[in-house]
């Protein structure tokens, strides 16, 4: 009989909640051990994904795969990842050719959900529909008070990421892709010199961050956004004003020409939400060994129907059916 252990117990979507002011990262550790042996596969990445990567591998008990997600950010795993103390990895933005480079068994890119970045905020009774200045002046410090946005006087505490992070990568992208200023003060990366606000490690740890802050602001996967906390609407390239739902980043996403590596992305999308990212695992083309079948195993069923089916209800946006299928057949290169 099959046997399912997750160390520790959590929610990931209620982690906020529940661990209140913590902000280290998240080790999501599911052990799925068959009655006849089992593979270990060992993985570290993006806390953007994790509740979904939790979900699907906790969908896998009983086939005979044991599987380790450390939700360490995306900053954090590329040590990992080139140094080969893990089996595959997760991040929100694709690996850069420099770093592939120093890997002689080549890396393989493969999108595996996607997700809209939302602009969160604790503060009851406001509704935020705001301009693309009025976000970069947000997060600037130049807008420090909830009345210059039209609600009730209350001081404006920016939270964003302490650690290095595909979340804010696409942040901030948007971010310089709307605002030449932002673009040349800041600019775009997994890490910035934020001009103001305090730090929190994951979009669990903004999230917790949030809801202890009456009237702070900061950004997260749509999904981490609970009550009392709220998403703001955003001002997409069109001059629309829309807010993060799963139609409107099914819009964005259909903007996003992703090329022949599945490595692209669209900063500042003309329709629907304007910041959605897809998310990838990134496997060793060659050199896996033993490790193969495993590999094969998860990530064919992660890409399969029901397991995209999913997605809407954690917070994820499926992935487009012909991403599926480039997907698959990027998966098929993977070699032992």
């Amino acid at each position: 009989m099959a046997r399912i252990r997750l160390l520790p117990p959590f929610t990931l979507r209620g982690a906020a909640r529940r661990w209140g002011a913590m902000a280290g990262s998240l080790a999501a550790v599911l052990a799925l051990t068959g009655c006849g042996g089992s593979t270990t596969l060992n993985g570290a990445g993006a806390s953007f994904p994790a509740s979904i990567y939790q979900r699907w591998f906790q969908e896998l008990a009983g086939q005979g795969v044991r599987v380790n997600y450390q939700s360490v950010g995306s900053g954090a795993w590329v040590r990992q990842f080139l140094s080969r103390t893990v089996d595959f990895g997760a991040s929100d933005v694709p690996m850069k050719a420099e770093e592939i480079a120093k890997l002689p068994q080549g890396v393989v890119q493969i999108p595996m959900t996607a997700g809209a970045i939302a602009v969160a905020y604790n503060q009851k009774g406001c509704e935020l529909k705001l301009s693309q200045a009025q976000l970069v002046d947000i997060f600037s410090g130049k807008i420090n008070n909830y009345s210059q946005l039209g609600c009730a006087a209350k001081p404006i505490r920016v939270v964003h990421r302490s650690d290095g992070s595909g979340t804010t990568a696409n942040f901030t992208a948007h971010l310089a892709a709307i605002s030449p200023a932002w673009k040349e003060a800041v600019g775009a990366g997994k890490t910035v010199k934020w001009p103001t606000g305090i730090g929190a490690k994951g979009n669990e740890g903004v999230a917790a961050q949030l809801l202890q802050v009456e009237g702070g602001i900061g950004y997260v996967e749509e999904a981490f956004v609970k009550e009392p906390l709220q998403s703001a609407a955003l001002t997409n390239a069109s001059g629309q004003v829309v807010k993060p739902t799963l139609a409107s980043g099914q819009e964005a996403l259909a903007s996003i020409d992703l090329g022949p590596d599945l490595i692209g992305s669209n900063p500042n999308p003309p329709k629907g939400y304007p910041i959605v990212t897809f998310s990838w695992i990134l496997l060793y083309k060659s050199g896996n060994g033993a490790k193969h079948d495993a590999l094969n195993k998860v990530f064919s069923y992660t890409l399969s129907e029901p397991a995209q089916a999913m997605a809407p209800s954690l917070g994820f946006i499926s992935l487009p059916a012909d991403v599926v299928v480039k997907a698959k057949a990027a998966l098929a290169t993977v070699q032992p």
